[in-house]
Order: structure tokens, then C-alpha cells, then sequence
């Protein structure tokens, strides 16, 4: 009935249910929420199943913005999900009711500029989940194009499928650094974005990782995913345990993933001649640039602002086998629990790199 219904039209309406909802910087409930949504031709509607707590989504509720991003009005959250499509639309193809899928959060303009010239995650037009003033996927049900919706193979768990978007991250910064088989790589910063990093530079070749952060746990976390060692950088210096293990040649490859000005300013130390730096972590002010270091080394340097064309890839590395994010999925909360779930996140618990909602 649904699926008849849509492909005779478009679908006009109210979506209501409960949400997770920021009211304003530093507030958040879940209430019953109302959102005109039109299912398009092109569209399918999805009920949400499991939603991961992202870093972005936890500076909302603690700043109330990020950049030029205000929140201004109550927002609701969550751009890290999976779910079942409910419904198409009448020219949709590829997806049919029932489907398991994951969805990539950002929806370019596709007549803009950058999205023309197959940058579509520069595009300035762009509508990502939970960014102001777009609302986000801790709901009930969402519409969104069939072109950003992926059907998940049956080895991929709603879990996993919820991973896809950071996992994207990682893949496209590998992408960026044209990494190659036998590359040494150092990932600085343990969380999901870093260890998801660490996962697809193993995917792509990669012999060795060498992962930093302060937090045992995570460090314990990262050596349990292949061919890694951590540092403790409170403990023992980075800069060392790359020279001792790579014969004082330094590594192909450093991702930055932590965000730390102090991290990000000495990113050019443990790097090889004829390296390649890739900045992945954002921020929250300037950083300090040492022209020098990277010139001496004629380093390359990559940036990464979310991800573009790698969904399908994630989801076929996670379905093989290549990839298993498991490990990195460390403890659940009911949709019930998620105003206590974005507090603990808040508060940057030792050990947990990925906190999921499921609905």
C-alpha cells in the first residue's frame, strides 16, 4: 500500500514521531516532533534503526555551533544511521520496500559548481543531517534521495551499516594519500575517526600502523585491528617509536585525526622524506604550520572535508570481510535512553570510541 501509494505521486504530509531534540546549546529532550516532508519521484522514505553518536553532534549540544553552523531554533540530531526503506517513489529503481540501507548524509545541489566537477562534499549548497538548520535521524522515519541510500548486503549488521558514514571518512582520507601496498602509517588520535583510518590504510595495503592517543583503552582497542602498534604520547615519544620502526626513515604516511593543535603541529616530525600528510581532524582554532619541516621533506599535503563517492566501496569492504568495525562499537543505548547516552558522550568517557542509539 505504502509502496503504491508513492509511486503514484508525490507524497505530501507530515512525518511526526519522537525525537531527539536540541532545544538549545546545552539542552536536549525527547518529544514528539513535526516535520513536513515531500517523498519525491526520486526519494524513499526509511524508518531508522540504529544512529551513532558523532563528535559533531556532541559539540552542538555542548557550543551550540560549530563555525558558522548556529543552532537557532530546536534541532533534531543524528546523521550516523541505518535503517529499513518504507516506501518509494514512482521512478526509484533500485531499492524496493523492505530493503536494509544505510544513507549518506549530505545532499549536494546537483547543478552547483563544485558538484559539476565531482567534488559534491565541497559543494557550498550542500544539506548535511544535523547541520543548522537541517534536521538530523534520531526519529522515527526519514525521506531522502534513492542515490544517497545504499542496500546493505545481508552480512552487514544495522550496527556496522550506522559505521559507513565515519568509515567514509577514513577511506576517503586513505583515497587522498594515494597510499600504496607496504606504506608505513601513522594515525594520530584514537577515536572512531582515527581507528576507522587505521582500518581502511590496512584495507588499502598498508604493512604497519602506528597509532597515538592518551587513552590506554582505545590504544588497547586499535592493537587488536591488524597490523598496529600504539604510543601512549604521555608515556613515550611518537616521533621515536616511528624512527625505531622504520630505521630512522620516518613513515609514508601521517593522518592527523585528533584535532589537537599540539598533535597537528608536529605532524611533519615523524614523516619521510617525499611523504605525505593528511589533516583529517578539525580544529577549533589555528594551528601552528611548520613551513620548514614540511619543505626540508617536500611532504605532501592532503585535507579531508567529509567524503565523496565512497559509500558503495565501505559497504563492499564491510561485506567481504575486509573491514570489521565491531570492535570499534563500544556500548548501545535504547531510543529511550539518548538524552543520558549524549551526556556520558559528553563527558569524552575513557574506552568508548563508538556509542550507538538504537531505535
Amino acid at each position: 500500500m505504502l509502496q503504491q501509494a508513492a509511486r503514484g505521486g508525490r507524497m505530501h504530509g507530515q512525518a511526526e514521531g519522537r525525537a531527539l531534540v536540541l532545544e538549545e546549546k546545552g539542552r536536549l529532550s525527547l518529544r514528539d516532533f513535526a516535520i513536513d516532508e515531500t517523498l519525491g519521484e526520486n526519494d524513499v522514505r526509511v524508518a531508522i534503526h540504529t544512529v551513532g553518536i558523532c563528535g559533531s553532534d556532541v559539540h552542538y549540544y555542548t557550543h551550540g555551533a560549530i563555525g558558522p553552523f548556529v543552532v537557532r531554533e530546536p534541532m533534531i540530531l543524528g546523521h550516523e544511521a541505518s535503517g529499513v526503506v518504507t516506501e518509494t517513489g514512482k521512478a526509484v529503481t533500485a531499492l524496493a520496500v523492505g530493503d536494509r540501507v544505510c544513507m549518506e548524509p549530505g545532499i549536494p545541489n546537483p547543478t552547483g559548481r563544485a558538484t559539476r566537477q565531482g567534488m559534491y562534499n565541497l559543494d557550498p549548497g550542500v544539506r548535511f543531517w544535523a547541520t543548522p538548520p537541517v534536521h538530523g535521524v534520531l526519529r522515527s522515519s526519514v525521506v531522502h534521495p534513492a542515490d544517497f541510500t545504499f542496500r546493505l548486503p545481508d552480512t552487514v549488521s544495522f550496527a556496522a551499516a550506522a559505521m559507513v558514514e565515519p568509515l567514509a571518512v577514513g577511506v576517503h582520507a586513505v583515497t587522498k594519500a594515494r597510499a600504496h601496498p607496504g606504506h608505513v602509517a601513522v594515525v594520530i588520535g584514537a577515536g572512531p575517526i582515527g581507528l576507522v583510518t587505521a582500518l581502511a590504510a590496512l584495507a588499502a595495503g598498508c604493512a604497519h600502523v602506528i597509532v597515538s592517543d592518551v587513552d590506554d583503552t582505545k590504544l588497547s582497542i586499535a592493537s587488536g585491528l591488524g597490523a598496529i602498534s600504539t604510543v601512549n604520547v604521555t608515556k613515550a615519544s611518537l616521533d621515536g617509536a616511528v624512527m625505531a620502526a622504520t630505521g630512522g626513515w620516518g613513515a609514508d604516511v601521517v593522518y592527523e585525526c585528533s584535532g589537537n593543535d599540539r598533535a597537528a603541529a608536529g605532524v611533519f616530525e615523524p614523516l619521510c622524506p617525499g611523504g605525505v600528510v593528511v589533516y583529517i581532524g578539525m580544529p577549533l582554532a589555528p594551528i601552528a604550520y611548520d613551513v620548514a619541516a614540511a619543505q626540508i621533506k617536500e611532504a605532501r599535503v592532503e585535507h579531508v572535508f567529509r567524503y565523496a563517492h565512497v559509500f558503495p566501496r565501505c559497504v563492499a569492504m564491510l561485506a567481504s570481510g575486509a573491514i570489521d568495525l565491531a570492535p570499534l562499537i563500544t556500548r548501545t543505548f535504547a531510543f529511550e535512553d539518548s538524552v543520558a547516552a549524549f551526556e556520558l558522550a559528553c563527558q569524552s568517557p575513557p574506552g568508548q570510541v563508538k556509542m550507538q542509539i538504537i531505535l
